[in-house]
């Protein structure tokens, strides 16, 4: 075996011991704003195939910002969708305390979160169904908003 072979191996291997790979999750997306501005139709999508209504599944929403993030909190709409139904539930999230103090994980001048949506959830059928999430706030676009995405995992 040739040494750029052995490296992809190797690589491969760290890779896959080291990532923290869940699996109870289904699907796991996340999209990255531009310039870091989050406009209401950049809308942040999940597709998942429900083959068990039976199971209970967590939905949660991935979010980071930077330091300047002019906000204390978030509101965004959850849609739910399949071919036959929409549903849409507004949430609103907190990510700082009354003294400016960020909430989230940080590093350097990002600040990380992970918010449940649904948990304990059953989805009614089985089936496709397509989760948007979209920011709900007055601004337009909402700035310093780097990255948002959607977690589906099984719950234990």
């Amino acid at each position: 075996m040739n040494n750029c072979k052995v490296l992809i191996l190797l690589a491969t291997t760290f890779t896959l011991l080291f990532s923290g790979c869940d699996t109870n999750n289904i699907t796991d997306v996340n999209h990255t704003m531009r310039s870091r501005n989050w406009s209401y139709a950049d809308k942040v999508k999940a597709t998942v195939d429900i083959k068990d209504s039976n199971k209970i599944y967590n939905i949660y929403i991935k979010l980071r910002h930077t330091s300047d993030y002019r906000y204390s909190n978030i509101f965004v709409l959850l849609n739910l969708k399949t071919a036959q139904k929409k549903r849409s539930r507004r949430y609103e999230f907190k990510l700082a305390q009354p003294d400016g103090q960020w909430n989230g994980s940080g590093s350097g001048n990002l600040y990380t979160y992970e918010f449940p949506l649904l948990t304990n959830f059953k989805f009614p059928v089985p089936g496709i169904y397509e989760l948007e999430l979209e920011q709900n706030m007055r601004d337009n676009p909402l700035t310093e908003v780097s990255d948002v995405g959607i977690r589906v995992a099984k719950a234990n």
